[in-house]
């Protein structure tokens, strides 16, 4: 089954190689605004609604190595990863 979605991965980049669809939209800044109220919370770090769960995949080494930086912060792990998530979304969007 991964020999199958590497092959077809594979494919895909010799696809879009072939096309130069990529340097048609790397490196061009993207404009985005927010809702002014969105921005505030945002930027006060106070928020009107509870934490949302989510679910992603990362490769276990990773998950080992960030609760090993957690541990050396005494934060818990999810904190840090939050933490990180909202440091670069600040910093994206340039607020």
């Amino acid at each position: 089954m991964k020999k199958k979605i590497v092959n077809k991965t594979i494919r895909d980049a010799k696809y879009y190689d072939k096309r130069g669809v990529l340097s048609e939209i790397v490196g061009k800044p993207v404009e985005m605004s927010l809702e002014t109220e969105l921005r505030e919370s945002i930027i006060t770090g106070k928020r009107k609604r509870r934490l949302a769960n989510i679910s992603i995949k990362i490769d276990p080494l990773q998950v080992r190595a960030i609760k090993k930086l957690a541990t050396m912060k005494s934060i818990p792990y999810q904190t840090l990863i939050r933490n990180w998530l909202s440091q670069h979304l600040k910093d994206e969007l340039h607020i």
